[in-house]
């Protein structure tokens, strides 16, 4: 969830470690021109300032607040170590306090059994010039060397964020895991199994993370979570990882666990690359060095890099030409690809994509709960998905090879091309067809769905008129929020879709689909949209407007929501919104603000059009 959002989800006293954490970084570096500039338009006055122009602010102090981090990391010690890792995880940035000390109990479990084993390993194993265990004894002398330095000195020992950033070094030259760091800093610095609540109070208190008390959540915005990868080494998502991994052959497979001492005998492809992943291994030594035969040389190693770019179907059209060269363009396409693979499918879309697996052989939602590591009481929709920065084609990747390329024959797709790409292409297309008839389902005509090639029952025909709105509204680039919404909602009141604003304002939208003629039940309307907004208004959001959508209104509904005084209601007819919607798609660099949407009335579509 972005940090927007995360600010449009909590309240003041929510959030307000965090802001006095930025107030503090700001105070700190008055030298910084960009970021004086930046407090003198809100005057000074943080806690009093909007989502975005904190966001903004955020931006400008980005590189002070991972120093903050790491500071506050060094103090925290090995406990919030380890409760970062845990949240810098995919699908961990909002968990419930007990699901997060569910994996802290399972991860810590693993790092102390794996301390163990390697302590006992180097203990009692004769080892020669820089093989594995050598290269982890180096390690484990200079860890305990960095840890005891403050004995000296007469002060408590401890791993100082200097001495740690050279200790990160050392262990990717050594090309050591980090699933072995952490275990061998456990032997020296062992991490405290209990006391969990304490180590996420002392990260709120330092504004890292924000705590939901009422939900009994923690909340980590997505440029937090790109900071922690950062200060953990890591490149790119584990989820990018894992695809990588899964377009590996079993050979290369097995030349990465060979190179890290772990077992391949009778072990299936699966199991090698879940081993693998969890290792913590850097993606860039695995690609210069571990799946390559070691006589393998330089041009068949960019010639690999290159094959593996075609195999994953990205489309970079330089990829370099030095080996260091592609692996940088691989990384940094993989970690800009993310909003573009949430615009592959609309939210309707990616919902159809999820029912349609969940009728396959292969468990959907077993598979996205296991690997994302989500709570089993978590619902998997695509709103809560996209909250967990989880996409449609991260879904797909969930599943094999052989897999995905049985679900695509059973789709009925072509078997050439890419599995991957040719599914997301279909719900893509079936998605647009809806859109294309968008005035076709606003009439409720059935025939004319069917003849436009659309399989739909009439019952359904109102809930998908409702998902194609809200899809047309995101790709307006409005922020159609879903988790508002459906925390607002009750058996008895649904609202259809709620955007959110600047300074927690929202628009509350109804979308009407009517069969005969002019839409003209103002009255119910009125009252269902009344009731919605106080509801709104109760959890401390502003409504700035009420939007209702149909294929046409009566000449009393206009008149009617003209003269309403308790609520401000604007009008907008269905095949308006779809001409808005082509405007914007021919735009070379189109700009639509939400506010064009607040004037009142019947909105003219055609004027609208004409501003993007």
């Amino acid at each position: 969830m972005k940090l927007s959002q995360v600010l449009n989800h909590t309240n003041q006293f929510e959030r307000s470690k965090f802001i006095n954490c930025i107030d503090k970084l700001c105070r700190d570096n008055k030298d910084d021109t960009e970021l004086t500039k930046q407090l003198d338009k809100i005057d000074g006055q943080l806690k009093a300032a909007s989502g975005n122009e904190i966001k903004e602010l955020f931006n400008l102090v980005k590189k002070h607040f991972r120093k903050h981090v790491v500071e506050q990391i060094a103090i925290g010690g090995p406990q919030s170590s380890l409760l970062i890792n845990i949240l810098a995880r995919d699908g961990n940035c909002i968990s419930t306090i007990p699901w997060i000390e569910h994996l802290y109990a399972k991860e810590h479990a693993k790092i102390d059994q794996l301390s163990i084993s390697l302590i006992d390993e180097l203990e009692s194993s004769e080892f020669s010039d820089f093989d594995r265990l050598n290269r982890l004894d180096i390690y484990r002398d200079c860890m305990r060397t960095a840890f005891n330095n403050d004995l000296k000195a007469n002060r408590t020992a401890k791993i100082s964020e200097d001495e740690r950033s050279i200790l990160n070094v050392l262990a990717q030259r050594l090309g050591l895991s980090r699933e072995e760091v952490n275990a061998i800093e456990h032997s020296i610095d062992p991490i405290p199994d209990l006391g969990i609540d304490s180590a996420l109070e002392y990260l709120r208190e330092n504004g890292i993370i924000m705590i939901n008390r009422r939900r009994s959540e923690v909340m980590v915005a997505d440029e937090i979570v790109d900071i922690f990868h950062d200060v953990l080494g890591k490149e790119i998502h584990d989820k990018y990882v894992l695809r990588i991994l899964r377009s590996l052959s079993d050979t290369e497979l097995s030349s990465i666990l060979k190179n890290y001492g772990c077992k391949i005998r009778g072990v299936d492809r699966k199991e090698k690359i879940a081993t693998i992943a969890h290792l913590g291994l850097s993606i860039r030594n695995i690609l210069i060095n571990d799946i390559h035969a070691d006589e393998a040389t330089q041009n068949q190693r960019k010639e690999r890099i290159k094959q593996l770019m075609e195999d994953m179907d990205l489309d970079i059209p330089r990829i370099g030409t030095r080996l260091q060269d592609r692996i940088d363009v691989l990384i940094d396409y993989l970690k800009s690809s993310e909003e573009d693979e949430f615009n592959l499918l609309s939210v309707s879309g990616f919902k159809e994509l999820l029912e349609s697996l969940s009728e396959t052989e292969f468990n959907v939602e077993e598979r996205i709960r296991a690997d994302f590591e989500i709570e089993n009481k978590e619902n998997l929709d695509p709103e809560r998905l996209k909250a967990l920065s989880i996409t449609p084609l991260d879904i797909l990747y969930l599943y094999t090879n052989d897999e995905i390329k049985t679900i695509r024959n059973d789709m009925g797709l072509s078997r050439r091309g890419n599995p991957r790409s040719q599914i997301i292409e279909s719900f893509a297309s079936a998605n647009d067809r809806l859109i294309e008839n968008y005035n076709l389902l606003a009439t409720r005509d059935l025939k004319g769905l069917h003849d436009a090639g659309i399989d739909i029952k009439e019952s359904d025909i109102g809930a998908k008129f409702e998902e194609i709105t809200r899809s047309i509204l995101e790709q307006l680039d409005m922020n159609v929020d879903e988790d508002l919404r459906k925390s607002i909602n009750t058996a008895k009141d649904k609202t259809d879709i709620i955007i959110s604003l600047d300074n927690d304002d929202v628009i509350i939208g109804e979308a009407k689909s009517f069969k005969n003629g002019q839409f003209a039940k103002y009255s119910t309307t009125s009252r269902q949209v009344k009731a919605y907004v106080k509801r709104c208004e109760a959890t401390g959001h502003r409504v700035a407007q009420v939007l209702i959508v149909a294929p046409e209104f009566s000449k009393d509904f206009i008149d009617a929501a003209d003269m309403d005084t308790e609520i401000n209601i604007s009008l907008l007819e269905a095949s308006g919104l779809q001409k808005i919607l082509a405007a914007y798609k021919q735009r070379r660099n189109p700009i639509f603000s939400p506010k064009l949407l607040t004037k009142g009335g019947l909105l003219k579509a055609e004027l609208i059009s004409k501003s993007i």
